[in-house]
């Protein structure tokens, strides 16, 4: 994780400087960061399989949503955008044209060794600024692990890690078996 620019802009800033640039950025603090150094095979197979895990169980339930691979950013605040590696959103579809996934439902992020810090400490506590989140899903794709944060009354976060078996994602109203979240 790298600091690009000292100076500290807003997400409508960051957008225009970031457009054409290569490499991956997500805004923390109002600092552009590079998160990633090129991926490895394993978290690229992680990243296809909890897509297409996530996408079959909203197909098999009917339900009014899509789930979205990396790519597209989430807007937390002003200052800080993240870039997740699969979102569900539920709603109207999104237009083409679109950069930020509004609302997001459950969010996803598979571990690697250069984002984990943040994976599992910034980015849990803004992702559950919004308050449309229900799950923020980590996964560990080396040890075959999932954990779960999930908001339930009020502002509490329950957390359990699930290597096995069916996880209920509720709301949107999810199932999905964590072996399928994994290559």
């Amino acid at each position: 994780m790298n600091i690009i620019a000292p100076e500290r802009m807003t997400v409508e800033e960051f957008l225009a400087w970031s457009e054409g640039r290569p490499g991956r950025f997500e805004l923390l603090d109002g600092r552009p960061v590079e998160m990633m150094s090129p991926e490895r095979m394993a978290h690229v197979r992680t990243k296809t399989a909890i897509h297409f895990a996530l996408q079959s169980a909203i197909r098999e339930r009917g339900l009014d949503c899509e789930a979205i691979g990396d790519g597209i950013g989430v807007r937390i605040t002003d200052r800080n955008s993240f870039e997740p590696d699969c979102i569900v959103y539920c709603g109207p579809r999104l237009a083409d044209t679109e950069r930020y996934v509004p609302n997001p439902v459950i969010v996803v992020e598979v571990l690697s060794p250069s984002t984990q810090g943040i994976d599992v400490t910034t980015k849990l506590a803004n992702y559950f600024k919004l308050a449309s989140l229900q799950h923020y899903l980590i996964v560990d794709a080396d040890e075959r692990a999932l954990v779960q944060h999930r908001r339930t009354q009020g502002e509490m976060i329950e957390t359990r890690i699930v290597r096995e078996g069916e996880i209920t994602l509720e709301p949107p109203g999810l199932a999905v078996v964590v072996e399928r979240l994994f290559a």
